[in-house]
């Protein structure tokens, strides 16, 4: 279930697994799509197909999580995180950003990219946010956003309509 989320973060005493085979069924939830882009194909298969479950360690080692720390501490460092990453990126920028990244995984080339990024760069450019983000820098405080996702976005995104569902 955390898979879809851009950071995980484990207590050291967690227990992880991929028994879905070991259960005579297969990976639900989009795991088919997510493990592998996050952990790498062969890790991912390796989880999935000896069904076992694993310590934190494993998963921070193999790449799943980013963090792991004490059960006490996991809220903490997780409000830790969102707080640095509220201050220090423009929230449409990293909405925008996300979906590069994301999407750009699949691209056949890097010019794919290359041409989003550009397109990208010009509209957030010309954004408030972006004049404040270059004025914090340069008067060596923090910044304070003013756009937000709910009603700033470029009109041009999303640039790919999300695919029907079919069952």
């Amino acid at each position: 279930m955390t898979l879809p989320m851009d950071i995980r973060i484990l207590a050291d005493d967690a227990k992880v697994g991929f028994v879905f085979g070991a259960r005579g069924i297969v990976p639900d939830g989009a795991a088919s799509w997510f493990l592998p882009r996050i952990v790498g194909i062969s890790q991912a298969l390796e989880w999935c197909l000896t069904g076992r479950v694993f310590s934190a360690s494993e998963a921070l080692a193999g790449g799943l999580v980013r963090t792991v720390c004490p059960r006490a501490e996991v809220l903490a460092v997780a409000h830790q995180l969102a707080r640095e990453i509220s201050v220090n990126v423009a929230p449409v920028s990293a909405v925008i950003t996300r979906q590069l990244m994301w999407q750009m995984l699949g691209a056949d080339h890097p010019m794919d990219a290359h041409r989003l990024d550009s397109r990208a760069i010009y509209e957030t450019g010309r954004l408030a946010d972006a004049a404040e983000g270059v004025a914090a820098f340069l008067e060596k405080r923090p910044p304070r956003w003013s756009l937000s996702p709910s009603r700033d976005l470029p009109d041009w995104f999303p640039w790919r309509p999300e695919p029907p569902y079919a069952p």
